[in-house]
């Protein structure tokens, strides 16, 4: 197998990083201060709660949904390979739309499965009616990526309604959108899988979280690593979750940033999809884009280069601080 690639981390040279979607803003101050409360006492020579108690209870209170109903990960791609683990068998079945998350694909291969993609529809939904319903696990991004786009939700709900094995509503983005779909964990064959790196600023702590039926994810925490999160990443995603008015400030900015840079992109010639993430997902109609991502480069700000079969090449873009965005777009008019 090729493994999956994450986007580049130099440690050299001053780069403007638009290339992995992590918040330009600083977490919320609550967050540090939680840190250093566990930097005290002895909690760091003992072992980590297994199941993370306090934040599910804050997770719970906040969203609303029953604290047993919450699976903390380290990251949300550990909640994703916890989930294929418990739910595909070797020689199964994976399936998601494309294009997306490229790390589906790898799941599967790890657990010795078949991958299968069903393409979206030219406004970016999924098609009617879908094609393979037969998948011991479907995924879908929503917002997506690289798109940024989302599937309607009543199609989402036909969806579920089409597949005889569980749904992953992956929606890492989802805090930069205009609606969630966290109700559907109630169905039963939905599983609602959240980070905290993009809209909660943590990337460096690793955490996110799975919603699901109670009973589901029982099962889940059987399969998963005893001790997952440890106690520095529990202590700051639970400060962080807590802290609603510090998520909406550093929200507002991002949004109102990726209207500017979404039309001032048009304007400089690429075709831009409606985003409802942090970054946006920009192709060229005249000419393929790799050049432009190596040029980019070459002046010291990383952005991500993709190509998918049958969709061309493009640009996805994170939606960084507006100085970060002025000094791309410069940069892209000297390029014009």
């Amino acid at each position: 197998m090729a493994g999956y690639v994450p986007g580049e981390q130099p440690r050299d040279g001053p780069f403007i990083k638009l290339n992995t979607n992590e918040n330009p803003y600083p977490p919320s101050p609550k967050v540090f201060e939680a840190i250093r409360q566990s930097l005290t006492g002895d909690q760091l020579r003992k072992y980590p709660d297994p199941v993370g108690v306090a934040f599910r209870q804050t997770a719970g209170r906040v969203l609303g949904v029953d604290p047993e109903a919450i699976l903390a990960g380290n990251g949300s791609d550990d909640l994703l390979t916890i989930i294929t683990r418990a739910f595909v068998p070797e020689g199964g079945l994976v399936v998601s739309a494309t294009p997306s998350y490229i790390l589906y694909r790898s799941l599967a291969e790890i657990q010795g499965a078949r991958y299968e993609t069903v393409p979206y529809t030219s406004g970016w939904q999924t098609p009617e009616p879908w094609p393979i319903r037969e998948a011991h696990l479907t995924f879908l991004a929503n917002p997506n990526s690289p798109s940024g786009t989302m599937v309607t939700w009543p199609l989402v709900e036909r969806l579920i309604e089409n597949l005889s094995g569980p749904l992953v509503l992956d929606e890492a983005y989802v805090d930069f959108a205009d609606s969630h779909g966290l109700h559907l964990a109630k169905s039963g064959k939905v599983i609602v899988t959240r980070s905290l790196s993009k809209s909660f600023s943590l990337a460096g702590i690793r955490f996110g979280f799975a919603v699901a039926d109670p009973a589901l994810i029982r099962e889940l925490i059987k399969v998963k690593d005893s001790y997952n999160c440890d106690v520095l990443s529990l202590a700051a995603a639970t400060a962080a979750l807590e802290d609603r008015e510090h998520l909406q400030v550093t929200r507002a900015k991002i949004l109102a940033t990726r209207q500017r840079m979404t039309h001032e992109l048009q304007k400089l010639g690429f075709t831009v999809c409606d985003s409802q993430a942090n970054f946006v997902w920009c192709q060229r109609k005249d000419r393929p884009v790799k050049p432009i991502y190596e040029e980019l480069k070459r002046r010291m700000i990383l952005v991500r280069y993709m190509a998918y079969e049958g969709y061309g090449d493009g640009l996805r873009i994170s939606v960084g601080a507006d100085q970060e965005i002025d000094c791309l777009l410069d940069e892209l008019k000297q390029m014009a």
